[in-house]
C-alpha cells in the first residue's frame, strides 16, 4: 500500500519500531519511528498519560489509577519489543 501526493509515494509496510512486526506502518506527532497499529496506539497513549499524570501531580490530584494504566502499557510494550528480539 503506498501513500502521498504524486511522486512523492511512500511504502507504509514495514517494520515496527517497537515490536518489529512488518505491517501498516503509522506515523506519531514528534516521532521519528513508525509503529504498527497497536504500538501506535500503545505509545500514543503513554504520552497522554504521561501528560495527564504530570498535570494531576502538579494540580494534587490522585494519579493512582492512570499510574496504573500506565504500567499495564508500558509492560504490554516490553513485552512486545522483547517477543521481536
Amino acid at each position: 500500500m503506498q501513500s502521498g501526493p504524486k511522486g512523492t509515494e511512500q511504502d507504509l509496510v514495514g517494520q515496527c519500531s517497537l515490536c518489529g512486526l512488518v505491517a501498516e506502518l503509522f506515523d506519531l506527532p514528534g516521532k521519528t519511528d513508525q509503529y504498527c497499529l497497536a504500538c501506535s496506539a500503545d505509545v500514543a497513549t503513554a504520552i497522554l498519560l504521561t501528560a495527564e499524570i504530570d498535570a494531576a501531580t502538579l494540580a494534587g490530584r490522585s494519579t493512582e489509577a492512570m499510574v496504573c494504566e500506565f504500567v499495564e502499557i508500558s509492560r504490554r510494550m516490553l513485552d512486545r519489543s522483547q517477543s521481536a528480539a
